[in-house]
């Protein structure tokens, strides 16, 4: 059993238990389907093109299904979403608006401001807020201005429009609360902020995912209107895996029905399958075509219409309810008359759940309980000791995390093949993207990167994710690290799909890490040692690990190349392409995240080998190969360069030309600061528990004679020698550590910068074939177009490589203690150890969301209405990346996955 029992950890542990199923329904719609890859049928791989945001009003969606503040069961079959209009708009409202990859001058961008506030993991609660403007939404100008942009100017940004002058926009809250497993209770508040009365046209939706139209599955469902209430609106639900549901909507809203079909006739001037389509309730509401919607009230779409005239500074709430309890039969006849009546079905809901029409108190109190539930939940969480706004920038960014879970379906060989009842695919397809990964079958609820830039799983984003979802569900996270090993995930070869753009591609190997990592977690958190999940996570990453070793180490001698590995435009060649001077690159990074592989399988494996002795054997395996990385990194001899520059004091890419020459790459990245990732520390205790252990690994330094150079044994405790093993030793890291905490290269006032700072003035210039190719330092958005320019790894700051940094300077602080200091920050005359260097790195991260002395948040930069407005200035947004000099938001807007670790920072070294 947990440790800690609130109402919600009780949940999670009835959910594990697969006694209720809590987690059945969850924020799992998607926020852009159109534009991706899994929609794109296109010859030439052209996504964004083949499926724009002007079709998605009209067109079924294949794959997935999106929208506004939106939840759907776990496999995406009944979705539930808030479609507006503000009678000016020149199409209704149904989903989040922003530039494709192509429009953008820094690649795709989400052009709305909507926030994630609250959730629970069970999403017993929750709560998100959008602000939409009174005015016109200014389509054509956010286009037209980001296409006239250059990449050298910033983003033109709603805000930029002027659109929220004078506060002329509404606050719309979405609330959801679960007063059980299959009863979810819905509040839609919209609030006008601006000084004259507005009217704002409110559909809450439900529809269905088309599933019917492939030819795979014919069966349909089917909603219509039902027998009301007194006082609501009653839809029925008839889906064939879910059986019946209610949707009740209070007071008397008009229901609007239609089908999720193709309108081919408005987008190939083709003939419509049935006279009610996907964008009915535009043309019925904007264009005024009431023909539109079936008369009969029934389809696969629906929406109950409000129209709302709120004067200024009013606000009004709807309320809906989403049932599996049959409304009649669970009436509370009692409401409004003297003494109590019980309907049949009272006495079948569980207590507290209230009656089928009962929207006014019982209604409310479901959702002060949840509400205060949460509020349980995350004080067991969340440390008392810090200020309210570092709590509520944690628990801001948890909620985020929690939101940006989304189902996401592709099964690639039906796509690469097509459906029976469309028409065949270009042939070209069978030989383009993801073409090798036919065996891909994805199915499932995941954890996204930002469910509108990014609404597709990344491997390496995913296990920093996890790290962070461990601290308020450690199952989840268990259960995304898991299906990425799955077998139908998984290559055949052991590779792990990257992303949708390019499964094939090469991320960084963080999946034992953060297995070890969330393993652990949960251990402090619920007092629950999972070996079950370690050892099945374990096996699978041995396959991986061979992949690369594999793959990527061409020439056997422990020096990798890797590619892409997630860094974008980090160096001065694209590294996921052949290079222009032919060769390859030995690879700085590529090898130090083998180095931490090695040491996390090791760990790993150590940790399984205290009850079974069989995993002695490759614990011994794992440390052996990491001595020979470590000895090739930094004394390659006669057989090539090392990748340490001992003249400089760092880790540089090194350039393998054709004709056999080496030359550095003498680009100050985070590719040199990456090496200290692999460190770990070996106890006497545990070695000593293992004697088949110890007795290889004294074998091995016995008959190595420079394997003293990459373990040091100078620590001792009670128990005996410590070891530690690092791919940079004690020198090595103090001349990096100079580097990097020097706030004229690295160190920035709000974390560690991904390039130094040195290249400002000193950029770094290549010359190939008469064409000369450059790094500059740019601590904002990249002008380069490598990857789609849009991220940049040339100067800002990113929080899931500061995070592995402070780990690492903590690990290293646990073997050389309090005696090894260095100067933090350089030239400064203040000597600390390694365990306040790492704090003080956490603490810059932090306070790029909290708000400093002068009342500002950083991460807002100078957009004065995130600084002092006060229905803005605690609405945090947790951006891809920060400016390298000023800590200001760049990049994805809510890229709460990676970035939520915030929040494990926060817990584990305050503010």
């Amino acid at each position: 059993m947990a440790r800690l029992q609130s109402k919600e950890d009780q949940r999670l542990e009835e959910d594990r238990a697969r006694k209720k199923y809590w987690k059945r329904w969850g924020p799992y719609l998607s926020e852009r389907q159109w534009g991706t890859v899994r929609e794109d049928y296109s010859p030439g791989g052209t996504a964004w093109e083949y499926f724009p945001h002007d079709h998605a009003r009209s067109r079924a969606y294949r794959w997935g299904e999106d929208g506004i503040g939106g939840i759907s069961d776990r496999r995406q079959m009944i979705c539930f979403g808030l479609a507006l209009w503000n009678g000016r708009d020149p199409i209704l409202k149904e989903r989040l608006f922003g530039l494709t990859g192509n429009q953008g001058n820094h690649g795709e961008d989400v052009k709305e401001y909507y926030f994630y506030q609250d959730s629970t993991p069970t999403h017993s609660y929750m709560r998100m807020l959008y602000k939409y403007p009174q005015a016109e939404f200014p389509y054509s100008r956010l286009v037209d201005e980001n296409g006239r942009r250059s990449r050298e100017e910033p983003e033109f940004e709603l805000l930029d429009t002027g659109i929220f002058a004078e506060d002329r926009y509404f606050d719309v809250f979405i609330e959801y609360a679960k007063a059980d497993v299959e009863d979810i209770l819905i509040k839609i508040t919209a609030v006008n902020r601006g000084p004259e009365e507005a009217l704002l046209h409110l559909l809450p939706s439900l529809w269905f995912r088309n599933t019917w139209s492939w030819g795979r599955d014919l069966r349909r469902p089917r909603a219509q209107k039902a027998t009301s209430i007194p006082g609501s609106l009653c839809a029925e639900v008839q889906h064939w895996k879910y059986g019946k549901r209610w949707l009740l909507c209070a007071g008397q809203p008009e229901l609007l029905c239609t089908e999720n079909e193709t309108n081919f006739a408005r987008l190939f001037n083709g003939k419509n399958r049935s006279p009610y389509v996907k964008d009915a309730f535009h043309e019925y509401l904007i264009r005024g075509n009431k023909s539109s919607v079936n008369p009969q009230q029934t389809g696969t779409k629906m929406a109950a219409y409000y129209p709302l005239q709120l004067g200024p500074g009013q606000s009004e709430t709807i309320k809906l309810r989403l049932t599996d309890t049959e409304p009649l039969a669970s009436m509370e006849r009692s409401l409004g008359v003297v003494g109590t009546i019980t309907s049949p079905g009272h006495a079948d809901r569980p207590e507290g759940v209230p009656a089928s029409n009962d929207f006014d108190a019982g209604f409310d109190n479901v959702f002060s309980l949840r509400q205060k539930e949460a509020d349980e939940f995350y004080a067991s969480r969340v440390t008392s000791e810090l200020s309210d706004d570092a709590k509520s920038v944690m628990r801001q960014a948890l909620g985020g995390l929690l939101w940006s879970k989304q189902f996401y379906h592709y099964d690639v060989r039906n796509w690469l093949e097509g459906d029976p009842a469309g028409p065949p695919p270009p042939p070209e397809r069978l030989k383009g993207r993801n073409k090798d990964w036919k065996q891909l079958y994805n199915d499932d609820v995941m954890s996204m990167p930002d469910k509108w830039e990014y609404p597709w799983y990344a491997a390496w984003d995913l296990g920093f994710h996890c790290v962070a979802l461990a601290i308020v569900d450690p199952d989840y996270a268990k259960e995304q690290l898991i299906l990425l090993l799955r077998e139908w995930y998984m290559h055949p070869n052991g590779q792990l799909p990257a992303y949708e753009w390019a499964f094939g591609d090469v991320n960084p190997p963080v999946h034992a890490w953060a297995a070890w990592r969330v393993y652990k977690i949960e251990r402090r958190v619920r007092g629950v040692a999972d070996r079950g999940f370690l050892e099945k996570v374990f096996h699978k990453l041995l396959l991986n690990f061979t992949w690369w070793v594999n793959r990527k180490d061409p020439d056997g001698m422990n020096i990798f190349e890797g590619g892409f590995l997630g860094l974008d435009n980090i160096g001065v060649f694209d590294r996921s392409a052949p290079l222009p001077t032919g060769g390859h690159l030995e690879q700085s990074d590529g090898t130090s995240w083998m180095g931490m592989y090695c040491l996390n399988m090791m760990a790993i494996a150590l940790e399984l080998a205290k009850e079974d002795p069989a995993y002695e054997d490759v614990a011994s395996k794992f440390f052996e190969h990491f001595v020979n990385i470590a000895h090739a990194m930094n004394d390659m001899g006669t057989d090539g360069i090392a990748l340490w520059d001992d003249e400089d004091g760092f880790y540089y890419d090194v350039l393998h030309l054709p004709n056999g020459s080496d030359h550095f790459l003498k680009i100050r990245s985070m590719v040199g600061l990456i090496p200290l990732f692999a460190v770990e520390t070996l106890e006497p205790e545990i070695v000593d528990r293992l004697p088949g252990f110890k007795r290889r690994m004294q074998w091995f330094i016995d008959n190595h004679a420079d394997v003293p150079e990459h373990i040091e044994m100078t620590q001792r405790s009670a128990r005996g020698v410590r070891r530690l093993l690092s791919l940079a030793n004690r020198k090595q890291l103090k001349r990096i550590l100079s580097r990097m905490l020097d706030e004229t290269e690295f160190l920035s006032p709000y974390g560690v910068r991904s390039l130094s700072r040195y290249h400002l003035d000193h950029p770094y210039e290549v010359q190939v074939n008469d064409h000369v190719s450059r790094v500059d330092y740019e601590p904002a958005e990249s002008t380069s177009g490598i990857f789609g320019g849009n991220s940049n790894w040339r100067g800002p700051i990113w929080f899931p490589m500061n995070y592995l940094l402070v780990e690492s300077l903590q690990k290293y602080h646990h073997y050389y203690g309090e005696d090894f200091k260095v100067e933090s920050p350089s030239r400064s005359g203040n000597e600390s150890d390694l365990w306040e260097v790492a704090a003080e790195i956490s603490r810059r991260l932090v306070h790029i969301f909290v708000r400093g002395k002068d009342g500002r948040r950083p991460v807002a930069g100078g957009t004065e209405l995130f600084q002092s407005d006060p229905h803005w200035k605690d609405l945090l947004l947790f951006y891809e990346f920060f400016h390298g000099d000023n800590g200001a938001g760049v990049g994805a807007s809510h890229q709460t996955g990676w970035t939520a670790l915030v929040a494990k920072l926060i817990e584990q070294s305050g503010e």
